[in-house]
């Protein structure tokens, strides 16, 4: 057994001379344990947004999307979407093109995005689930071309889910100088009729600028023969994504990106990410002012056992030995603190879990009533690892100078 740990652990359950050591050993416990659960419970917090905006994932997002490095078009290879239409685990191969133009309704206007699609991704999205108004789901017919809109650009335009009038949508036609004299003139104008539905997706970027349309219209709008913007793919439930991320990266080639559906949202969570980190770095900071108290703890201590000391060095022990008790002793105040804020914040995350016990405001007004949680194992340690990485920094150099002037011979 390690001796000097022996002693130290000795030294923090046992009663001292001085009741004041006891409080004081006592605070510091609590601080280091309130830092902990402060950790723990912000961190699943953010884990809990994190999975909240997962949850907005809709039908519209595909599972893997192939995009050209350089550019925002390109035109795909037949052979690598035969080959990537064989892979096992591949259902539905889409081709979709899309880019900015402006919409008029009378006199309402607005930048849009078109997004041109072809008759295959109805089968990627199930895009019905994602419609009100008609459910049926036309982008053209004999006679006319359709444009689903999202229903806050819906509002945005002020036309209603079945408009009387077409839409009109411009966009710039490619290769050809801005005439200022007539400027109109450079640009292509075509017009959309609705189907008497609108797209009703949680995500704010699709509701309030996405105009869904087919792939031969976006083609004819933006003066393009064969491009796409984008190969959209759907799995099967059982396909391992990495993995068809990682053959269909192959199939491909270096000049494109494979995106799945947590990098084609990257900058949301990026924003996440970043706040996560700025707030451990906080809270971190708070845990190094909580160590502050083992210090003071350890420093009395230090003073109250001098004649240990003494009857330690008259059997034999060395100065580092004696120092490492307190090293020991200011750790294991750090550690059962870290315990106790742990079991803690885990505690409370589950009943946050649970019963939704803290609240984000008035109820209806977010799209969800309290703070979601989720507890993470990897979380867990990281903060373990931190209090004690913390405690050993804060207390080890103190100890070394008051073992310099209260403990030496």
């Amino acid at each position: 057994m390690n001796c000097a740990l022996y002693i130290a652990r000795r030294y923090l359950f046992s009663q001292k001379s001085h009741n004041a050591i006891n409080i004081i050993s006592a605070i510091s416990v609590c601080g280091v344990a309130l830092a902990t659960l402060a950790l723990v419970c912000t961190l699943s917090v953010f884990n809990g947004f994190h999975d909240l905006i997962s949850s907005f994932f809709t039908h519209f997002d595909p599972d893997l999307k192939v995009e050209t490095v350089k550019g925002k078009n390109f035109e795909p290879d037949s052979a690598s979407l035969a080959a990537i239409r064989a892979l096992p685990g591949v259902e539905v191969v889409s081709l979709t093109l899309e880019d900015n133009a402006m919409a008029k309704y009378k006199d309402q206007q607005t930048m849009v995005t078109i997004k041109g699609v072809d008759d295959d991704f109805q089968s990627l999205t199930h895009i019905e689930e994602l419609l009100y108004g008609n459910p049926e789901f036309k982008l053209y017919d004999e006679i006319a071309d359709y444009g689903i809109m999202g229903i806050q650009l819906m509002y945005i335009l002020g036309t209603g889910i079945e408009p009387f009038d077409p839409i009109e949508v411009y966009a710039p036609r490619r290769g050809v100088k801005v005439n200022l004299s007539n400027p109109m003139t450079s640009f292509r104008r075509e017009i959309l009729f609705s189907p008497g539905t609108v797209l009703n997706i949680n995500d704010a970027r699709y509701a309030s600028s996405y105009i869904l349309t087919s792939l031969d219209y976006a083609r004819r709008l933006f003066d393009l023969d064969a491009a796409v913007s984008a190969i959209e793919i759907g799995l099967s439930p059982k396909a391992n994504t990495a993995q068809m991320k990682r053959a269909i990266e192959h199939i491909v080639g270096e000049g494109f990106t494979v995106k799945d559906r947590y990098e084609q949202q990257a900058a949301t969570f990026k924003v996440v990410e970043i706040e996560k980190f700025v707030t451990y770095l906080f809270l971190c900071f708070i845990l190094m002012v909580a160590c502050f108290n083992i210090i003071s703890s350890v420093s009395m201590l230090i003073l109250d056992k001098q004649s240990n000391a003494d009857t330690l060095r008259s059997l034999g022990a060395t100065e580092g030995f004696i120092s490492r008790i307190f090293i020991y002793e200011g750790n294991l105040i750090a550690l059962l603190g870290a315990v106790v804020g742990l079991v803690l914040g885990i505690v409370l995350c589950l009943l946050q879990q649970e019963y939704g016990l803290i609240g984000l405001g008035t109820e209806g007004q977010f799209v969800v009533n309290a703070y979601p949680v989720r507890v993470k194992v990897t979380d867990l340690i990281l903060v373990l690892v931190s209090v004690v990485a913390v405690s050993a920094l804060s207390v080890w150099l103190p100890i070394k100078i008051l073992n310099k002037y209260f403990l030496k011979k």
